[in-house]
Parts: structure tokens; sequence; C-alpha cells
């Protein structure tokens, strides 16, 4: 329960501080119109209530990532919480909002425009390719995800394809419904109930919190425990458990969707709490989930404790989701039959409102690239079409391998994401664009772009499903992934030297 207690406090004590921090290395303009204001169209232009903003970003990045990558980390030891807390304040938190407000700054542009305005063309059309690349295969693991929890719930149809089942009846529903939330305009339906689940997602979060602190607090998991990796599958915890904790401490994921929010404030002022406020909301519930997974199974009768039950019932069900019979025996056993179905109807809402904003973030990204309005229906169907037989093909692939490659991807993004955010920061320093009180504050930054380089790297180096050196060559992947990060520092040496004061190349102020 210590363990559990500082974590959340220095969660919140981060975002008060530390968020406060970014906000004025960011030099924020709240005078200044936002695109909300200038380029109001009726459709992905609409001002909104920051409040309202708050809980339809909250919701759209805590998908399955913050609660299932929570579950999956902690098999790797009471050193999740680690990751999730300084995950959440220095990366999650720094990535989201600049995401976020860059987006906002640069009139409400998509992530690919973001990234490329900062690193160039050719980086721009990889990330463009990244994003949707990601998009696809995060709406295919948050539609399949939900569907399989409601055919726990309410049994309709299944289809048994290449040895894995498939809810399909549930499948086609959320499917219809992502075609109707990516096409209508954001206030109809994304900005009039979205927050309500968002709230119901708050709630499920905090009951599960109050039972596990009131009656199981003997038996959660500590740091004094050990950070020893307990996982049995062979795998170092670095990079891994890295990328399986990604929505819950810093995932590329919301760098797409922080730009859908960003063309509804109307003032930024309200960028704090938005992009980084939810962030750390997110960081919060992956922090009761974590902990609520390695409680709950412990059974001293039979000698397990903690993570070790936690490692048992998983041995008991080989080849099924542990994360989804995880969520719905917790929910069902510490909530009751009322406050387990509305727990799970929360955790089912999260992934599915994530679902399809990711399709409504992809649309705009395929939109920018076109430079095609999209007030017109014809329009967004016109682009929205090709995803949708993309989303719909993908649901056949086994969700584990579709969840694995989801997770790489993600973290590459988020790594594009902070070096965009470096070397707008860097320039803003030393051209004067927005004086900042604190030198080189491009390290808020900078730090979390060469250590997520690192892990990323490293990840698809290591990990089963990239080129999965064995054990006594895990040392030459860490190796390149050091020199990769070390290249990128210095590719970025190079290029803003042309910024910096006392050299040759430093561009004059006009």
């Amino acid at each position: 329960m210590i363990t559990f207690i500082i974590s959340l406090f220095v969660l919140i004590i981060g975002y008060i501080l530390y968020g406060t921090f970014v906000e004025k290395v960011f030099v924020i303009h709240p005078d200044a119109q936002t695109p909300a204001m200038t380029k109001t169209d009726g459709v992905d232009y609409v001002p909104m209530s920051p409040w309202r903003i708050f809980l339809v970003q909250f919701l759209n990045i805590a998908g399955l990532g913050p609660i299932f990558g929570a579950i999956m980390g902690i098999f790797y030891g009471p050193s999740a919480f680690l990751w999730i807390v300084l995950g959440t304040i220095f990366a999650g938190g720094v990535h989201d909002y600049f995401s976020g407000m860059l987006s906002l700054r640069k009139g409400g542009v998509s992530l690919p425009d973001v990234v490329g305005d900062e690193l160039g063309s050719k980086v721009r059309l990889f990330i463009r390719v990244l994003a949707l690349v990601l998009l696809v295969l995060l709406t295919t693991t948050f539609m399949t995800g939900p569907a399989t929890l409601l055919q726990g719930l309410l049994p309709l149809g299944t289809w048994m394809y290449q040895e894995h089942m498939i809810p399909i009846v549930w499948v086609l529903i959320i499917f219809l419904y992502y075609i109707f939330a990516t096409i209508l305009p954001v206030d109809k339906l994304i900005g009039r109930f979205y927050p309500i689940f968002g709230a119901m997602l708050l709630f499920m979060g905090i009951g599960i919190m109050i039972v596990m602190l009131c009656s199981h607090a003997g038996s959660m998991p500590e740091l004094t425990d050990g950070l020893q990796n307990r996982q049995t599958n062979g795998l170092p915890i670095f990079p891994m458990m890295f990328v399986s904790i990604a929505c819950g401490a810093i995932s590329g994921f919301h760098g797409t969707q922080s730009p859908i929010m960003a063309r509804c404030v109307c003032n930024e002022r309200q960028g704090r709490w938005i992009f980084y406020g939810a962030m750390v909301a997110e960081g919060i519930l992956a922090l009761i989930w974590a902990a609520a997974a390695g409680t709950f199974f412990a059974d001293p009768e039979q000698g397990l404790y903690g993570i070790e039950g936690l490692k048992a019932f998983a041995a008991q069900h080989p080849g099924e989701n542990i994360a989804a019979l995880v969520i719905d025996k917790v929910s069902r056993s510490w909530l009751g039959t009322v406050g387990g179905i509305l727990a799970i109807i929360g955790v089912i809402a999260a992934p599915i409102t994530s679902g399809d904003t990711a399709l409504r973030s992809a649309r705009l990204i395929v939109a920018d690239f076109l430079k095609m309005e999209q007030r017109a229906i014809y329009k967004r169907l016109m682009i929205a079409f090709p995803l949708f037989l993309c989303v719909f093909g993908m649901v056949f692939v086994d969700f584990n391998v579709v969840w694995r490659y989801f997770a790489w991807t993600n973290q590459t993004l988020a790594v594009f994401t902070l070096w965009a955010a470096t070397t707008y920061l860097y320039k803003q320093e030393h051209q004067n664009i927005s004086p900042t009180p604190y030198r080189c504050g491009y390290l808020v930054s900078l730090i979390p772009a060469m250590f997520m380089t690192v892990v990323s790297v490293s990840y698809i180096m290591i990990a089963p499903e990239g080129l999965h050196l064995p054990q006594h060559l895990w040392w030459v992947g860490y190796t390149i992934a050091l020199c990769v990060a070390l290249a990128c520092m210095g590719c970025f040496a190079y290029t803003m030297r042309k910024y910096t004061p006392n050299s040759k190349f430093k561009i004059q102020n006009s």
C-alpha cells in the first residue's frame, strides 16, 4: 500500500509542479486566438468548454492501453510502478502537452505536419505512413478487445478463423458505430456523450482503488519486494516492460489524438489541464489497474502472494486474453454485480471511443495531406471508406499479434514527436520567437526523446516479433540502440548549429 500511495501522490505533485514548468518552457499566449476561433467549420473546428475537452481527451487516449498494458506490465514486477510514475511525469505528459500545443500553435494541423514542420518533409511523409499504420492497428485492437468483453456479457455469435475465435456480431456492431463517429461533426456525438463515458471510466478506477485500499492493502505489491524481473518468458525487463506499459506512461497514439482536441481549445491557458492533465489521469488509472492485478489473485493459503497469484491465474488460461479476464474478475468481485457491470461498460466504452477517434484522426491526416476540406460529408466518406476496409480486414489477424506490433509502432511514433518538440523548443529559445524564462528548456523533451529512442530500437532487436536476438547477444541490441540514440543526438546538434549563437550559420533575427 505504501508504494501505491506514494506513487499516487507523486503523480499529482508531478502535474502541479512539473506540468507548470513544462508550460513555462513552452510559453503560452493566453491572448492569442486559437484555431477553434479562427477556423470554425462546425465539423472538426468547434469551440468547446475545457472540462468537456478534458474528459473527451482523457477518454480518447485511455483506451485499452493504460488498463491492458498496466495489467501485462505488472507481470514484470513492482518496477512497473516506477515506469508508470516517472514515465507519465517526464515523458508521457511532456509528449502529450507538446503534441497538443504545437498542433494548436500551428493552426490545428495533424501530427505528421507537426513533426514534419520541425524535422523535414521526408520525415513528414514517413510519419504520415507510420501514423496511419498505427491508427489502423489501434482501431482493430480497440474493436476486437471490447467485442470480446461484450461477448462475455452478452453472447451473440462467433466465428472461428484460423484457430482464433472472433466475436463477429459484436465486431460488426462496433464497426458500424465507428463509421458514424468518424463522419459526424465532433460536437454531435463525441463532444456530447464522451464526457459521460470518461466520467464512468474515472468512477470505475476510483471504485477499484477504494476497495483495494480498504480491504486488500496487505496484499498489494511493494517496491521493497524487489525490482527483479518476475516474468517467466525469458525476455528482459528493459525494454519489454517499457513497451508493454505504453499508454500508461507514454504513447505515440496520444499525439494523433491531441490535434483533434486542439481544434476545439479556446485558450492556450487550458493546454496544461487538457493535455498534460489527461495524461496524468491516465497514469493514475494505469497505476490503479497495475496494483489491482497484482493484488487480487493473492492466495496466502496456497502460498501465492501478489504477482505470483496473477501468474498462477494466467497459467490456468493459456492462449486467452488475460487482461480482459482480469478486468472481468476484479470488477465483478470488488464492485458487485451492478458496479461490476458499470465498470466493465466503462472499460468497454474507453477503447471503443478511442478506436473511433483513431479513425477520425486518420481521416484528418489524409485530408491534410490531400488538402481536402471536410465540410461536405461526401468528401469525408471518400477518405474514410478505404480506411474502413483496411480496419475490417485486420480483424482477421490474431489479436495478440496486432497488439505487439501496435505497441512498438506506438512508441516509435512517440520518439519522433519528442524529437520534433525538442527542435521546436531549441529554435524558440535561440531565435527569441517566444522567449522562455529557462535556458536549455528543450531538455524537457530531449531527455525522454533519447531514452525512448533506446527503448524502441532495443525492443525491435530483442522482441520475438523483431530480430529476436538470443540472450547472449542482448548486449548487441542495447549497443545498437544506444548508438542510434547518439546518432540522433548528433543529427540534432548538427542541424541546430544555424540557430546557435556565435555560429557562422546563425540566422539573424528579423
